[in-house]
């Protein structure tokens, strides 16, 4: 009886010492110091701190100190860190679904891209979680453009270019071989580098990230096509997650779902900013006559036919997808 009481004693004692520290969250993200996305972070942990009168903490870890997509993924799984905001591309190999709007020219506008979120969103989180990752939203990034040191237009010449793609992402590289041309891969920190040195000379980026990661002063020209739509989201271990009570994951779930919908919110007016200050900057944008458009389309077609068979994403969610697309077009006839 003595040594069971003692070992009460004990287990009482290392909860409430669990208790007493709480549950701190060590999330990575590529974002500098004092950017919006930070500033709006920092600001919400330190909420969540307050409200669960410091039962739950984070800890942020910006500017790619971390790594890229791939080496994050891999800390959280060992429990180095807990959380991340990544692209959906970073999170292919967890859960394919994920990159679900990455599939080449699948939006012709914004205005049947947001119908889609609001019937897919929560389907690809549900996903998510299932598979290990509690995200708190999708953050839109913007539409990505083909940018290069040479002038392209056609899907010939942009064969003849040497385009990055994200290392630890084969969606991302898959989805541009489709078109016919060759990847070289590489991490995100090595892409400056790469463009300085001509390793590369291409690269299908969002304006704001060219700007955030001070590529567009290493290229000259813009295809003034969407390509495909770039997002991210801020994610967690599950594992790390339920560590909380019922009441902080539901408030964790709150604070931090607002942040994602404010970045959300505002990113649509970033990107356009951006296109502003690149045209700025001297990048020329090159519009092509409508023939050259329509081949972009036709291998972005034929991609995505190879990309579903291929297991890129699955046959299901893409054919509900499809079915969304057909329901918001038809209410424009």
């Amino acid at each position: 009886m003595r040594i069971f009481s003692k070992f009460l004693v004990g287990a009482l004692l290392a909860s409430l010492s669990w208790t007493a520290n709480g549950v701190t969250f060590k999330i990575a993200t590529l974002s500098p110091d004092g950017s919006p996305w930070m500033k709006l972070l920092r600001g919400a942990g330190d909420e969540i701190t307050e409200r669960s009168e410091s039962r739950v903490a984070f800890k942020f870890y910006p500017g790619g100190v971390m790594g890229d997509d791939k080496t994050v993924l891999r800390k959280i799984r060992l429990g180095q860190l807990h959380g991340a905001v990544l692209t959906a591309g970073g999170l292919t190999q967890t859960y394919t679904d994920i990159q679900l709007y990455n599939l080449p020219m699948v939006f012709t506008s914004l205005g049947e891209l947001d119908y889609v979120r609001t019937h897919m969103d929560p389907l690809l989180l549900e996903g998510l979680e299932a598979k290990g990752y509690v995200a708190f939203g999708i953050a839109e990034v913007g539409f990505a453009y083909a940018m290069s040191k040479a002038a392209v237009e056609t899907v010939k010449e942009a064969r003849a270019q040497k385009v990055w793609t994200p290392s630890g992402d084969p969606g991302s590289a898959r989805a541009v071989a489709a078109f016919g041309i060759k990847p070289i891969s590489l991490s995100i920190a090595d892409v400056y580098s790469g463009l300085q040195t001509g390793l590369i000379n291409g690269v299908a980026v969002p304006p704001v990230g060219a700007i955030a990661l001070q590529w567009h002063t290493q290229l000259d020209h813009v295809l003034d096509v969407p390509l495909l739509y770039v997002y991210g989201l801020l994610t967690v271990s599950e594992r790390q997650f339920k560590k909380l009570s019922e009441a902080d994951q539901l408030l964790v779930r709150e604070v931090m779902g607002d942040v994602v919908r404010q970045v959300n919110a505002r990113s649509r007016k970033d990107h356009e900013r951006a296109i502003t200050a690149l045209k700025a900057q001297g990048l020329v944008w090159h519009r092509p006559d409508a023939q050259v458009i329509q081949e972009w389309q036709t291998y972005a077609e034929q991609a995505i036919v190879k990309l579903v068979d291929e297991g890129f994403v699955s046959r299901p969610m893409y054919e509900s997808l499809l079915r969304h697309l057909t329901d918001y077009r038809a209410t424009l006839d």
